[in-house]
């Protein structure tokens, strides 16, 4: 199984291929539904962003509050479809990796081509083992949204599959 070291540079994501096994490794930000609106909102305005997005890896996850001693709390992927209508405005300002579960619609598959980028699906329901794969985390971004605010995770050894490749070719 191939380690991918995250941010990673254009011309790694473009060796991986639909169905490859990775363990995901560095530093990943988080983000949701209202994050994802914010954000796309965001850019329609010409606004600066909060966050970089150029070059990042977003997961799509509301971790739970974690408890004493915790670094952060479960975090399993959301479905990633909901993120769809804003997720073509995201790669276009340079957006690298999703992380989430489920199917894309045939608009993001093409936007993921168009700009290289990779889409990795992960464990659904497993939001207890992954929190695992968490070494550290904290809130980067639009705190007032709680668990969909934005959250910047390091991660070491997260499990994922490359759904969608930078070819656009699908899992």
């Amino acid at each position: 199984m191939k380690t991918i070291n995250l941010p990673a540079a254009k011309s790694e994501l473009s060796k991986l291929k639909a169905g490859e096994l990775v363990l995901l490794s560095g530093t990943i930000i988080t983000g949701r539904d209202q994050a994802h609106k914010r954000l796309a909102g965001a850019l329609k305005l010409n606004k600066k962003l909060p966050v970089k997005i150029k070059g990042q890896a977003i997961y799509y996850t509301g971790p739970t509050p974690c408890k004493p001693g915790e670094i952060v709390g479960s975090c399993g992927p959301t479905t990633s479809r909901r993120m769809d209508a804003f997720t073509p405005a995201l790669l276009k300002a340079g957006l690298a990796v999703m992380i989430g579960k489920g199917n894309r619609s045939k608009e993001v598959q093409k936007a993921i081509k168009k700009y290289g980028s990779v889409y990795f699906s992960t464990l659904g329901g497993a939001g207890a083992y992954l929190k695992r794969k968490i070494v550290a985390a904290r809130t980067i971004a639009y705190p007032e949204l709680g668990p969909e605010a934005i959250h910047e995770f390091q991660i070491k050894e997260f499990p994922a599959i490359v759904w969608i490749d930078s070819g656009g070719r699908s899992l």
